[in-house]
């Protein structure tokens, strides 16, 4: 995809971004119901990746449209993205890598895990923490690419961009 023209499509792109956080939040709380040893982290991981995948993509900030612009505009991107601590913009968005992200957050994950157990009241605690991992996680990446395409966007077209 490419890069957002002006600040009201990046806006747009930000708000449906953030509508996909929602939704893939709630699937993943609800497989954190399911009571079924490591069915929640798998779905976790692969909700996770998918998403960020995603984001990368509307924002025009995938391995494959970071790999199309001229290196001088590469190079800014992937130090605007690191800057900011961002190991997922410009990258291809692995199961490992994300798993890796989501084990960052690993004290919410393990107490999501153990309160599965507890019937009733710990699974629906467990698809609240799975809901709060995968909708934080995503939002902070909203907020990188966000930040990274309006930086882009206010440095004015690249040179293979211009007409």
């Amino acid at each position: 995809m490419a890069q957002a023209q002006s600040l009201a499509e990046l806006e747009q792109i930000r708000s449906d971004c953030l509508q996909l956080v929602r939704k893939r939040a709630g699937i993943s709380a609800g497989v954190a119901v399911v009571p079924l040893p490591g069915m929640d982290m798998l779905a976790d991981v692969a909700v996770f990746s998918e998403m960020l995948e995603t984001i990368n993509t509307r924002f025009g900030l995938s391995q494959a449209d970071i790999a199309r612009l001229d290196p001088n505009t590469r190079s800014y991107v992937l130090l605007a993205a690191g800057r900011l601590g961002s190991e997922l913009i410009g990258k291809l968005v692995t199961k490992q890598l994300a798993m890796l992200v989501i084990k960052k957050m690993g004290a919410r994950w393990l107490g999501k895990a153990v309160l599965r157990f507890v019937p009733l009241a710990g699974q629906a605690v467990a698809a609240g923490l799975s809901y709060q991992i995968v909708a934080r996680l995503g939002r902070k990446h909203i907020d990188d690419c966000y930040t990274v395409a309006s930086a882009l966007l206010a440095q004015g077209p690249t040179p293979q961009e211009k007409p």
